[in-house]
């Protein structure tokens, strides 16, 4: 995919590094009414968006990192690494947590910038139907970053126009997470109607990406039936929306194959440049083995590592357990079993590690795979598939459909094998049990199983001495489903009390 960049003001200051398929096009420092002049400055505006999206605060490390720790299938390796990283592994997490402290700005940033680009879009005086297509853009990453927010936090600020006062914005309320929730449907509702069905690019939002997001919405709030109304609407359009499953499912973690592919939804794309922290994914640092010669980029940090009892649980048959970790390094040009990991580094733990961040990086401007070429899912037609299958279970137990929904998923992992096996004939108990499981093994690391523990309930179950991970004794269910609020946030607006319960 061919990457170029634009820049434009905003009135808070946001910083700006657009990621579509869009030539090159310095905009100086003007005021709104001078900026807005023709969609193309919408899509200017919109371009600046995703810019935020891609910085080491939200999904290069702090935020993705953050949600990678709190399941129950990735723990902290080096146990030098931050404290404030184990602090989340652990369920210890203090109001100035650092991890926090460093995306809520940044999350913020991005919900102020697509403000300004829908505000923007109202002083464009050309008909909706030429511009709408380009601001349901800014509505649809709005409600993307409010349903990160939402689900770690509840209550939160909900600010859906540009602030000009700053002293007033420094004494907004929280708002309710039902009313957030509600807007953040009314956002997906307006994207899905304006966007088009596919786009030249997944990491700009087709219409697929906000009936996508709908679904999962709805399946967090538990309304199963608007839930499977929208994955089915996404299914039925399938050859609309130019989706399919990937052939390979290696092929979706290969940053030279990934942008050929039907099965990203929407993605945010990483460049393989380094502008700061701008633009740089930390992935393959965090997740690759200390002092590993096998990728040619330096070996990584060994700070996000799966326990092994994530890798002896699941089964050696299904092909997503290969793609998914790395069992073997190769240290002084010899291959290394896992056992071995340590004897080649002080910082390194004998524990297989993930491989999807590590072993097809693309160009990379740093050592360790920083500012990979990675395009990360942030929703792929196989969680379409399975949301259908997980919300027709709650209205419809026992449909054939469901079943085909797993099964089409679970065909694939197979990868011509017999494992995982069809499945059929469950009661609504189990086959429940089953879908969360085959969440957790097709998106293994991809950010998702927290979200899921949480949405469940899961929490005294996974974090138990049976769990995957082991005892964690201070998770508490009271508490620890949501994250406290930023204490320095706190101290800024009064209005913002009460913290959350427990912290």
């Amino acid at each position: 995919m061919k990457t170029t960049y634009k820049f434009l003001f905003l009135l808070i200051g946001l910083s700006i590094v657009g990621c579509s398929d869009l030539e090159e096009e310095p905009v100086g420092l003007l005021a709104p009414e001078g900026f807005f002049q023709s969609p193309k400055d919408i899509q200017t505006a919109v371009n600046g968006v995703y810019g935020h999206m891609t910085h080491e605060d939200f999904w290069g490390r702090k935020m993705s990192l953050t949600l990678m720790l709190r399941s129950d299938m990735v723990d902290i390796g080096d146990p030098t690494t931050s404290t404030r990283r184990i602090e989340h592994n652990e369920f210890n997490v203090p109001t100035d947590n650092g991890m926090i402290s460093g995306y809520w700005n940044r999350v913020y940033q991005i919900i102020a910038a697509a403000n300004q680009a829908i505000a923007g879009a109202e002083l464009v005086g050309a008909p909706d139907e030429q511009k709408n297509p380009i601001t349901a853009q800014a509505y649809f990453v709005r409600a993307f970053a409010y349903f990160h927010l939402v689900r770690q936090f509840g209550d939160i600020p909900y600010l859906d126009a540009p602030v000009t006062d700053a002293e007033a914005a420094g004494s907004i309320s929280k708002t309710s997470a039902a009313e957030v929730y509600a807007n953040i449907i009314a956002d997906l509702e307006f994207a899905k109607q304006w966007l088009p069905n596919t786009q030249s690019s997944r990491t700009i939002p087709a219409k697929s990406a906000a009936h996508s997001y709908l679904a999962l919405v709805h399946l967090t709030l538990g309304d199963y039936q608007n839930a499977y109304n929208e994955a089915k609407g996404v299914i039925d359009n399938e050859g609309v929306y130019d989706l399919d499953l990937e052939a390979d499912y290696q092929d979706l973690f290969d940053a030279t194959k990934i942008d050929a592919s039907k099965e990203p939804i929407f993605a945010l794309d990483f460049n393989g440049f380094r502008d700061g922290d701008a633009g740089q994914d930390y992935q393959a640092a965090l997740t690759g083995i200390r002092s590993d010669e096998q990728y040619g980029i330096g070996g990584g940090w060994s700070v996000a590592v799966p326990s092994l009892a994530v890798y002896n649980s699941w089964n050696d048959q299904d092909y997503r357990k290969a793609v998914s970790f790395d069992a073997t390094g190769v240290f002084n040009g010899n291959v290394e079993p896992f056992t071995n990991f340590r004897d080649f580094n002080s910082r390194a733990v004998n524990r297989p590690h993930i491989a999807k961040y590590t072993r097809a990086t693309g160009v990379t401007a740093n050592n360790n795979g920083r500012a990979s070429q990675h395009n990360h899912s942030m929703m792929r037609y196989a969680e379409v598939l399975l949301i259908a299958a997980e919300a027709l279970n709650e209205v419809s137990p026992g449909s054939s459909e469901a079943e085909g929904y797993v099964n089409r998923v679970r065909a694939r992992a197979r990868n011509g094998g017999s494992f995982p096996a069809d499945v059929s004939g469950l009661s609504q108990d189990d086959f429940r049990t089953l879908v969360l499981e085959d969440r957790k093994w097709e998106l293994a690391f991809e950010f998702k199983r927290w979200y899921d523990i949480a949405r469940r309930r899961l929490g005294s179950e996974v974090f138990s001495a049976s769990g995957l991970e082991g005892e964690k004794p201070n998770f508490d269910p009271n508490q620890d489903y949501l994250f406290p609020l930023p204490a320095d946030e706190l101290a800024r607006n009064s209005n913002l009390l009460p913290q959350n319960p427990g912290y």
